[in-house]
């Protein structure tokens, strides 16, 4: 029995590491299964400044004193990518094996926060110049692009934050959008709009990635008229959603028609012992604040029902 953790949490962004720091502190048997090889929306953020008591600090700073944090409090760190989470018994009682790296541990309940990668164009060219100007992430990229001309794919808030960013390193900063209006936050949308190296090509949408060993082009398209055109553009930054890494729960929960986790308002899934929260669920707002407050319900959710499993 000892041998089994009370909560196990797959993640290792604000959700997870909220979890965690929760659970410990409630002296909860933690562990947190983080992946190196999978990078979340946090880390990828240049500033961020809409967190409350914080007035501006880097995505990757904050990450890692919220890991840190969860950690100093007593929630063992396992580095691993998890493959599968399946159902057994321990003595009697039912238990989730989470298999990762071809390791396992058992653990009376799971927390997913195992967040969400980025969704791609599926166009011509995208896959073949992946690292070669075709990026997803400004702040591992952005100075590669100095004094260049920049592409961004998107309209909501992290294309046009994104977009802003970039500015810092590019000579000129495209950002092609499918719809007539942006649906980032008017403050985001305010600064964007004021900055003259940042310019808007409305009604477009990429259909093709041009270059010899390197993004040299695009083919983009007006979908209102249809007329097709090149564009110069020497990189291109693809802000266009999310999709949720979800794919080790496999059919042990319901998932709304995006893929992402359906919970309730305690961050329960449909499977009793299966907790989740941040960008790999259902939720009507995506943020670091959010995340870390979804972290916190699960994480006591998950303890009433170890708690209750034991007796």
């Amino acid at each position: 029995m000892d041998s089994v953790y009370d909560i196990a949490i797959i993640g290792g962004g604000p959700t997870a590491f909220s979890a965690g720091l929760y659970s410990a502190r409630a002296r909860m048997k933690t562990c947190i299964i983080e992946s190196p090889s999978i990078m979340g929306q946090l880390p990828m953020t240049d500033s961020v400044e809409n967190y409350p008591g914080i007035k501006n600090i880097g995505g990757i700073e904050m990450v890692e004193i919220m890991k840190e944090q969860a950690i100093g409090f007593g929630s063992e760190h396992i580095s691993g990518t998890v493959q599968k989470v399946s159902e057994e018994k321990k003595d009697a009682l039912p238990v989730w094996k989470v298999t990762y790296d071809d390791k396992f541990i058992y653990a009376y309940s799971i927390i997913a926060a195992s967040g969400a990668h980025p969704r791609t164009l599926n166009v011509p060219g995208e896959r073949e110049f992946m690292a070669k100007g075709v990026s997803y992430c400004a702040t591992c990229d952005g100075a590669f692009f100095k004094d260049k001309n920049i592409a961004v794919v998107g309209g909501g808030d992290s294309a046009v934050e994104e977009g802003i960013f970039l500015t810092r390193f590019g000579k000129m900063v495209e950002v092609f959008h499918r719809r007539d209006r942006l649906r980032a936050a008017k403050i985001i949308q305010e600064r964007a709009f004021s900055n003259p190296k940042m310019s808007f090509v409305w009604d477009t949408v990429v259909e093709e990635i041009n270059g010899k060993n390197k993004v040299e082009s695009l083919k983009v398209k007006n979908i209102k008229t249809g007329q097709l055109s090149q564009v110069q553009a020497d990189g291109i930054f693809i802000f266009i959603g999310w999709i949720a890494n979800v794919d080790y729960l496999g059919d042990l929960v319901k998932y709304d028609d995006t893929g992402r986790i359906l919970v309730d308002d305690e961050m329960r899934t449909s499977r009793p012992g299966i907790f989740a929260g941040g960008d790999c669920c259902k939720r009507p707002f995506h943020q670091a604040v959010t995340a870390a407050g979804d972290g916190a319900v699960a994480s006591y959710s998950a303890e009433l029902y170890v708690e209750n499993l034991k007796g």
